[in-house]
């Protein structure tokens, strides 16, 4: 049956479990977006920038992946999960497309410059595939003809990017592909536990869907409160303090969290109370995830069966998408 609803395509790469970080910053939006939208999940394989170093974290994390996103409510009869590489319909695309966008351009996309950071910390040089992996999330929006992108406000000029790619191709070749637009949610953005401005697994300060109820309350119980709070009798602050930032974030009960600030401010209230509520609150947001991830995790052909049935999807779509490309590149050397 066609499916007549615009189209969205977003994703990850898959480098460790999925944290609270994520919950907040991306999938409470996919969820609310996937019965207006014929979403593709992508889970983007090919663009892991370790990649090389550490095959065997990819492949068990691409599974990890799937199990968060079933966990959390993205339904595969709504959408479609799609492991990268299952279309390899991705890297051509990416080649193409590549001759439509300078180093230049790619070296002033302030994510990149801020990535090529990391990875030059970490290894001798940087990869190659590094300065192909932009262009390569160019050709994964413009892949399914994808009509709109959710995103952070951070990765708005990646959009733009791919907005200046499809202008390009179309002005050149013809009416190809969709201009696609950055649908940016109110998205929070949350501090590591430790207060850190990046959560990260390499970090060791995230929250982890995956978590049972007692690791929450350890994690939660270590949390980076106010610095130049001695006593909780000590007036605190509230601003900037990573606890009240993840009660903002993910307790709904706002006349307690109202109450913690008032009383936090004035020195009438522990860290102690202030951690233990969050801790209540994340547990009953995470105890319906940590069921769903039960039942898949004790189910796993079900989920390679949603995996594969996603990519076949997505690879049906790009092969059409791609014939229209070659048709616009005139191709057919053969004919």
């Amino acid at each position: 049956m066609a499916d007549d609803r615009p189209r969205i395509l977003t994703g990850t790469r898959p480098t460790g479990p999925q944290h609270i970080g994520h919950f907040a910053g991306a999938l409470q939006q996919w969820i609310a977006l996937q019965h207006e939208f014929e979403s593709f999940w992508l889970i983007a394989d090919y663009q892991v920038s370790d990649f090389a170093e550490d095959i065997d974290l990819v492949r068990e994390s691409v599974f990890e992946t799937a199990l968060d996103w079933l966990a959390v409510g993205l339904d595969p009869d709504q959408g479609h999960y799609v492991i990268e590489s299952l279309v390899p319909e991705h890297a051509e695309l990416t080649i193409w497309l590549s001759w439509f966008i300078g180093l230049g351009r790619l070296q002033r996309n302030p994510t990149l410059k801020a990535e090529m950071a990391d990875v030059e910390a970490k290894m001798e040089s940087v990869p190659v595939a590094f300065f192909t992996y932009p262009v390569m999330q160019v050709a994964n929006i413009l892949m399914p003809k994808a009509h709109a992108v959710p995103v952070g406000e951070d990765q708005l000029p990646h959009i733009e990017m791919t907005r200046e790619v499809a202008r390009r191709f179309n002005r050149k070749f013809g009416e190809v592909f969709p201009v696609p637009k950055g649908i940016v949610g109110d998205v929070p953005r949350l501090v590591g536990l430790d207060g850190d401005a990046k959560m990260s697994k390499s970090l060791g300060n995230t929250i982890d869907l995956r978590d049972d109820a007692e690791t929450v309350m350890l994690k939660v119980r270590s949390m980076f409160t106010d610095p130049t709070r001695l006593r909780a009798t000590d007036p605190g602050h509230v601003e900037g303090n990573p606890v009240f930032m993840y009660h903002d974030a993910f307790n709904p009960d706002e006349a307690e969290v109202e109450d913690l600030k008032e009383r936090y401010l004035k020195g009438a209230v522990g860290d102690v109370e202030v951690k233990e509520k969050l801790a209540r609150a994340l547990n009953t947001l995470l105890d319906p995830i940590r069921e769903r991830r039960s039942y898949y995790q004790a189910r796993p052909d079900e989920v390679k069966q949603v995996l594969a049935a996603g990519s076949e999807h997505a690879r049906m779509v790009a092969q059409a998408t791609m014939g229209e490309v070659r048709e616009a590149l005139q191709l057919d050397y053969l004919k």
